[in-house]
């Protein structure tokens, strides 16, 4: 992929992140299904596994509790790992809080979709 192309993808990809964080791209069920593939799953800051309808239940109590917390992300790369998937990395910085994040996406007929996400402690810097 020329870097033209990746420039495009990262500007697409960013604007999707933090992952289940962006309500202008709803906070329903359906909505949660359009952005996720049907196996995706993903492991938390903790190191626990969590499945794609463990993931929707914290969600939908998230999202009926009001907006979601303005949070600052920084040291956005994305690389490609296939034709249509790519590997998102970004710095998720939540109060004093900080993490790595990494969110696998791939690119469907006229959508992206999340297959993976995974969230690793980063110290407090």
């Amino acid at each position: 992929m020329s870097a033209p192309e990746n420039a495009d993808v990262l500007h697409q990809l960013m604007a999707r992140e933090p992952l289940f964080h962006r309500t202008e791209f709803g906070t329903s069920r359906a909505s949660f299904e359009a952005m996720t593939a049907e196996d995706f799953w993903e492991v938390g800051a903790s190191g626990t596994c969590y499945d794609h309808e463990f993931v929707w239940s914290v969600l939908e109590q998230r999202y009926a509790e009001g907006a979601p917390e303005e949070w600052e992300t920084s040291d956005f790369a994305c690389r490609p790992l296939g034709a249509h998937t790519h590997l998102l990395t970004y710095l998720l910085r939540q109060g004093s809080r900080v993490t790595r994040r990494a969110t696998i996406w791939e690119r469907t007929t006229d959508n992206w979709r999340a297959v993976y996400h995974q969230g690793t402690e980063a110290g407090g810097s």
